[in-house]
This record gives C-alpha cells, structure tokens and sequence, in this order.
C-alpha cells in the first residue's frame, strides 16, 4: 500500500466523443514491487472526476492501496473471507457460504466496496424475501455480508459498517406484509409498461433494444428474468402461441448455469398477441437452431437481474418516471396482476405462475371497489328472481 502521507499522481483527461466523457486518473509507486501502477474511472462530470480523485487520495493518505479502495465486493469478500469468518463452528460457515456465493455476490458483488450503503443493502434483502427466501436463509447471508463489511472498516476502506441494519426482522415482516398485496408493486397498464421499456433502452449505453424486449417478455409473461434468460426457441410453440418454461439462469460458484424452474417443473405460459411480433423477430434471428438463447446480452451472453439493473441504470430509470418502489421481480407481480384482472380462473393462473401454495396466487386477486360493487349487485339480482311473498323458491321455467 501506498504510505501514508504520501500523495497519488492525478489528471483528469476530457473526451467529449465518449458517453463518458470524463477520464480521472491516480498513479503511484507499488512499494513492495517498484512498479508503477494506475487506476482510472469514466464519469459523466468534471465534478464527479475530480470526487472520485478526492476519495482515494484520502484513501491513500490513509494507507489504502486505490486498487483496494475501489475494488469489488466480490473481489474483496473473497480475498478476506478466512479472516471475516475466523472463530466460526464449521456447521455455521456453509450457510454462510452459500448465502454469499447464491444471495450476497448476485446482488452486490458488482459494487465496490466504498459504493455499498445502508439503501443498498435495505433494497438487496427486500429482493431476497421477494424471492421467497426463508429467514434463516436471509439471516445467513445478511451475516456474512456484515462479518465482510466489519472487515473493511479494519482495514480502512470504510468508516462504518453498512450492513448493520437495524431491526432487519421488522423489515422481513414489512415487506412481507407488502407481498400480501403483491397488486401495489405492479405497473398500472402496457402503455406504463412500453415506457418503461423505452427509457430503459435509451439510458443503456449502447441502446439495445433487447433490453426492451425483455422487460416486456417478462411483464407479458409474468415469468422471472431468470426464466426469461433460459429462454430456447424450442420451447416457443408458435402454432399455438404458447410458452413452455423449463429452465432459469441462476448465478453459481462457477458463473452463470442454466437450472431446472423454481419449482422443478415445467409449465405452459400464453404469448399475447402484443409481443408476438418481438417473439417472431427474435425467433428469425436466432435461426433454425433449436438451442439458441431467445433473450441475450447485446455481446450474446445470459441475462440476469443483476445485469439487466446495472446495464439500463434501472434505479435511476424508475426513480425518474416515478416508479421508485420498482425492481425487476415488480415485473412478474405485473403480469400476475393483470391476468388477475382479465379474469384468469386461480387454478389456471397458478399453473402459469408456478406457484407451489394457492395461497400465493390469491394474493393477486384482492378485487377493487368495483369488482366488489358488481359482486353485490349480481348476487341481488340473482337472488331477486328466487325470491316470492312466501320466500325464497325455484323459478319454474
């Protein structure tokens, strides 16, 4: 690390032909190797250039190599993990474990370590319990992130521990009181939807249009982005029109694989006629190989919520249109919601959600005031040609 006091070489570089258009940049000495290293970032503003020198310099006046100072939690967790989690029973470190590789990593290892806030880590457990995740399940993976988190405020990098959430099984129930009304967290109707889309597509720094095509596949389908990636054009009956899911991409020790559904089978979903035309089109370019990916990156690789997030900039997108509470499952809650309210029989709109208890899917059918007011007056006027001076009785036809 650099010694402390010692200040890093700085410029600024402006390239007004870049997205980015502004380049900062720290130079020093490696003390122990001799070698001249560098680090260096894009931003949008001179003013944010010249924050991000300011940050490792005092980063570095602190004894914190910039290489350290801006690197990723993933990085990071996995250089320190056997310091972070020394003392622990070898029962309590698998849980651990696999809450970082399956929960803490997918959510905020793309982060560096300086860039994670009390927010972000309220939002990333909210997304666990969306998914449907257990308490144990997000108290493990909470853990480690704090035993990680402690251990870069020992080392400098932060001053105080982020992960601390205070009363975070307070949090658990609020938000599982909110996905008991899983209608609040959808997207009002399509046009809603389509400029969603849209401002995605035009914040995404080469203006991919997949991008787009998938938030509208997901919504229309009320699948998860996961299943969205799995998607093969051998599962797209276009005879029918029909969908059969059979896989979702999830993040693994290895990197991304493709896994069997959620619920470990497969199911039959409806392509509405409105994205039909997004569906031909991509089943054209995929061409007659029946194993080619439906939905991919603009470079072909597979999608997650993670990186559908960070490529559109989606908390900047929504929190601009107005749509602060939204995150990438609110597309599935969407969907489900809307299928609720065409009248989509429960049975019928379990199997296409693929819920395990009959109990999640009734939370999309709460009725509004006037679904509630035309059940009344039904019952009214059924009850109505029954009824006689004497009592109810059978209408005789």
């Amino acid at each position: 690390m650099p010694p402390i006091g010692v200040s890093l070489s700085v410029d600024i570089e402006h390239r007004p032909d870049r997205r980015l258009p502004y380049r900062a940049r720290v130079r020093w000495t490696d003390p122990g190797t001799k070698r001249r290293r560098s680090k260096s970032e894009a931003v949008e503003t001179i003013e944010a250039a010249q924050a991000w020198i300011d940050t490792l310099q005092r980063a570095a006046q602190a004894g914190i190599d910039p290489m350290t100072a801006t690197m990723a939690l993933a990085a990071y967790g996995e250089t320190v993990m056997p310091l972070a989690l020394r003392g622990l029973e070898s029962k309590t470190l698998d849980p651990y474990l696999a809450g970082w590789r399956k929960r803490v990593v997918p959510a905020l290892g793309h982060l560096p370590v300086r860039m994670i806030t009390n927010g972000a880590v309220d939002r990333t457990v909210h997304a666990w319990i969306a998914d449907e995740c257990g308490r144990s399940t997000v108290k493990n993976s909470l853990a480690v992130l704090v035993r990680v988190m402690e251990q870069a405020v020992r080392d400098g990098i932060i001053d105080r521990n982020p992960a601390r959430i205070t009363g975070w099984q307070r949090h658990y129930k609020q938000a599982e009181d909110e996905l008991d009304d899983p209608r609040s967290l959808a997207l009002s109707d399509w046009e809603a939807l389509v400029t969603l889309a849209d401002a995605l597509v035009e914040r995404s720094a080469d203006r991919y249009p997949g991008w787009g095509d998938v938030v509208l596949f997901s919504a229309s389908t009320a699948a998860r982005i996961g299943e969205v990636s799995g998607v093969r054009t051998r599962d797209i009956d276009r005879d029918n029109w029909m969908w059969t899911v059979r896989r979702q991409t999830t993040p693994s020790p290895g990197g991304l694989v493709d896994k069997g559904t959620k619920g470990k089978r497969a199911r039959t979903i409806p392509l509405i006629e409105e994205i039909r035309d997004l569906v031909i089109r991509r089943l054209d370019a995929a061409g007659d190989d029946p194993d080619a990916r439906l939905f991919t990156g603009p470079r072909g690789g597979r999608i997650t919520t993670a990186i559908l997030r960070d490529a559109t900039h989606w908390d900047e997108v929504v929190t601009r249109l107005g749509y602060e509470h939204l995150r990438r499952h609110d597309l599935r809650h969407t969907g489900l919601t809307w299928m609720a309210d065409a009248g989509i029989p429960v049975h019928v709109l379990r199997k296409i959600a693929g819920h395990g208890s009959l109990t999640t899917t009734q939370r999309y059918l709460h009725p509004d005031v006037r679904s509630i007011t035309a059940a009344g007056k039904a019952l009214s006027d059924h009850l109505s040609v029954r009824r006689s001076p004497s009592g109810p009785r059978l209408k005789v036809v």
